[in-house]
């Protein structure tokens, strides 16, 4: 008798899950995914693409048959009971901080059989952190970020942007924006705050549209701010710092890290 090794045929409706598991060297079981997907970037010429974010083609996602739909959050709640409601079994996952990511990234790795090379994967990222989180501790001052998800209205960080800021090396202005998961919880409600919170450092990610420094330096009162009077201004493009998964564990906290160290050589004096 064939032992089941888990789901054959998966359609990923955010691109963390589909990035893992090319990682996990189980793209074939891939029939679809995500409009926005850009990581791998190869699975874009090789998957349909079958959703946006809010919204999914649910004709195509079950002419697929998919024995598995794998999605992310509360905003695509309604997607997944569309598909429930057609007989398709929906995983969703509702990762917020670097430990569920993590935990996350383990249940589907075990889920297709490959429990051992995840932990493998995820045991190098978890050493990794570490050792950025051991630089940042090192440095003689830690600066003050300032990360924006969105411009209008100001959206500070969500939870593992926040906590992966911290590893880097820095602190983040609106902590306790962070651990509301709702973006419209973490809105910035008088944008004088920000200002008078005076970012060292800030990184904008705004959901795919093009961060416009410029803009930002631009806004009133900012002129004093310690970001823009040194020139401390950065994106990081929100499929490396915004997917929980993956890219976020490496690429994001990477460029975030660089950021922290570039400012540490040059404006900490």
């Amino acid at each position: 008798m064939r032992i089941a090794h888990g789901p054959e045929r998966i359609v990923c409706l955010t691109e963390e899950t589909t990035e893992w598991l090319y990682l996990l060297g189980q793209e074939a079981r891939i029939v679809g995914i995500s409009g926005y997907t850009v990581r791998p970037r190869r699975a874009r010429e090789e998957k349909p693409r079958v959703s946006a974010f809010l919204s999914a083609r649910i004709d195509k996602i079950l002419a697929l048959q998919p024995d598995c739909v794998f999605g992310f959050s509360d905003l695509q709640a309604d997607i997944a009971a569309d598909l429930i409601r057609q007989g398709v079994q929906v995983t969703v996952f509702n990762q917020r901080s670097v430990e569920e990511i993590l935990s996350v990234l383990y249940q589907v790795a075990a889920m297709v059989g490959q429990a051992q090379r995840g932990l493998e994967l995820l045991e190098a990222m978890r050493a990794r952190l570490a050792q950025i989180e051991a630089a940042g501790r090192a440095l003689p001052r830690r600066p003050r970020i300032y990360f924006e998800e969105w411009d209008e209205p100001p959206i500070s960080a969500i939870r593992w942007v926040s906590q992966l800021a911290g590893i880097a090396g820095a602190d983040d202005c609106f902590p306790e924006l962070a651990q509301m998961p709702m973006g419209k919880d973490r809105i910035v409600a008088d944008g004088a705050e920000i200002v008078r919170r005076n970012p060292d450092i800030v990184v904008g990610s705004w959901c795919g549209k093009k961060f416009r420094p410029e803009q930002v330096a631009a806004r009133p009162g900012w002129q004093d701010v310690n970001a823009v009077k040194n020139g401390q201004l950065f994106e990081i493009k929100s499929a490396d710092i915004l997917q929980p998964g993956p890219a976020a564990l490496t690429d994001g906290v990477e460029q975030l890290h660089e950021i922290v160290l570039r400012w540490s050589r040059t404006c900490a004096g």
